[in-house]
């Protein structure tokens, strides 16, 4: 484990450790829960967006008659 420091505001802090108590776990059990939940939901950009080319540069200025019907079902 990597240790830090953390600044949070001192409400908070009495509120997670009443959750702690509650809970009747370590209050730096509950905050690496939350991180782990909270990094659970990183979702990294995609690394391939921009990287192709359609050769067209009038992309931004076809008109609607210019598309497809949309399909019949």
């Amino acid at each position: 484990m990597v240790r830090t420091t953390v600044m949070a505001d001192p409400i908070v802090m009495e509120q997670l450790k009443a959750l702690a108590a509650e809970r009747g776990v370590s209050l730096s059990m509950l905050i690496r829960e939350a991180l782990k939940e909270k990094a659970g939901e990183y979702r990294p950009k995609p690394s391939f967006l921009g990287m192709f080319d359609s050769g067209r540069i009038d992309t931004s200025t076809t008109i609607a008659t210019d598309r497809l019907p949309p399909w019949d079902d």
